[in-house]
């Protein structure tokens, strides 16, 4: 079982004997639904919040685990992408864990409150990053269990907010897990383990890679409006995803930070668009490469690399430098204390969702929300000093870092997008511009 934060275990028997749906005032607790319990079962019940696209995955892993769940409502933005998600989960051996009738499909940027109000144990929220604090914080105000995508949000205000929430799920006792899956991947947790016990000294310096070939576009459809539009290309604004460090390098960045035991206090870095859409201005915002150098605050580095470039070396994967040699922190250290992992290396995607029912199933609480937060804002804080060209401080960031979406909670399918994102006449997004762009509110 993985180490993580905050872990806490009660007697199972009286865990699943209470409720988890807390009201305002009421005693908190720790377990899983009393309906289901005063029954006689052990079932959980959950709910996905964006299931049309990776929270199809983790709903699939869920029904994996070894716990007696049952899927109980589902929301999206779009009614499309939620039938067609439910449909396909239902056509093969997972039917008899699904009990979503129609008046249990929400839709709209809404949609997630009535899901979450729903009679049930765990909330799955696997939306675009943007909508994650409020989503986050509605469910921990419900005393729901939660387990949520990475990254976690995708500007500062969005990173605060999640951090305040997680403070309220730790006073609830509620589950919080966070899908950056290598913490439950016993390859990377044995080699990390053992930097941490000494078998490369200490570490003075790390290299950090998710080099990639590029990712999906989808076309503009003839009837959407701006909004919708964006919504559904999620990945290609960065008030909805953070960009490419955020979505995806996050891994490698959460890996960094996990090996020193820290966040870093700076960043400086450079980026660009070579590639993306053709560098159109008029389909995409995001950057295609990204090169980081954060600082540690005892002046050790972390360098880092991420881009979308056809063509280009591509590797995902982390290095650590010691004193005393070298680790690939997915199974490997070279030097006096040469070692090779020779376990089994499983699924990360599967496996935090087994120790995730396992550890409810047992009594047992853990939250994984502060480490999620703050390397998302490590992978903010390195997109902003690309942005910008500047040497970007954790701590100001933090203070007076750009609100990508002001007013988020009030965003609706049918109205404009924030002005970060707003097209001008000539239908060109604004892209930032190292020199001139400013990562300041």
């Amino acid at each position: 079982m993985p180490q993580r934060p905050e872990q806490n275990s009660t007697d199972r028997r009286s865990f699943l004997k209470n409720s988890s749906a807390v009201a305002a005032g009421a005693a908190l607790s720790t377990s899983i639904a009393q309906t289901a319990h005063a029954a006689g079962s052990d079932e959980i019940k959950f709910v996905v919040v964006g299931i049309g696209g990776r929270g199809s995955g983790a709903a699939a892993n869920i029904f994996e685990s070894k716990g007696n769940v049952k899927l109980v409502a589902v929301a999206d933005a779009f009614a499309d992408k939620a039938e067609s998600a439910l449909k396909s989960l239902s056509r093969g051996k997972y039917k008899d864990k699904i009990d979503v009738p129609a008046d249990r499909i929400f839709t709209g940027l809404d949609g997630y409150k009535a899901a979450i109000d729903v009679d049930c144990d765990l909330v799955v929220i696997a939306t675009p990053p943007a909508f994650k604090p409020q989503q986050f914080e509605y469910a921990v105000n419900k005393g729901r269990h939660i387990f949520m995508e990475k990254p976690v949000a995708s500007d500062a205000p969005g990173v605060k907010r999640v951090l305040a929430s997680v403070e309220e799920s730790k006073k609830k006792n509620l589950m919080v897990g966070i899908g950056l899956q290598r913490r439950h991947e016993p390859q990377y947790m044995e080699t990390i383990a053992r930097i941490h016990d000494g078998a490369i000294g200490d570490v003075v310096a790390q290299r950090v890679y998710w080099n990639g070939g590029g990712i999906w576009y989808r076309n503009r459809k003839p009837d959407a409006n701006e909004m919708q539009f964006q919504v559904n290309n999620w990945y290609h604004f960065n008030w909805l995803c953070g960009d490419q460090i955020c979505e995806q390098h996050i891994h490698n960045l959460d890996v960094g930070c996990w090996v020193k035991g820290d966040y870093p206090v700076e960043c400086n870095g450079m980026g660009g668009r070579e590639q993306r859409m053709g560098g159109d201005p008029t389909k995409s915002q995001i950057f295609d490469h990204t090169c980081c150098e954060y600082t540690f605050k005892d002046g050790t580095k972390m360098f880092s690399q991420g881009r979308h470039l056809a063509g280009s070396w591509q590797y995902v994967g982390e290095a650590v430098h010691g004193t005393k040699g070298t680790a690939d922190p997915s199974g490997r250290i070279e030097g006096p204390n040469a070692w090779e992992f020779a376990g089994k290396r499983l699924n990360g995607h599967q496996q935090e969702q087994h120790d995730l029912i396992e550890a409810l199933m047992r009594g047992e609480i853990y939250n994984e929300g502060e480490y999620g937060a703050k390397s998302t804002f490590t992978a903010i804080l390195g997109r902003e000093a690309c942005y910008s060209g500047k040497i970007v401080k954790w701590d100001e960031l933090m203070e007076k870092g750009r609100d990508l979406a002001p007013g988020i909670d009030n965003y609706s399918l049918d109205g404009e997008v924030p002005e970060s994102a707003r097209p001008d006449d000539e239908g060109k997004y604004p892209i930032p511009t190292p020199g001139k762009y400013s990562p300041f509110a």
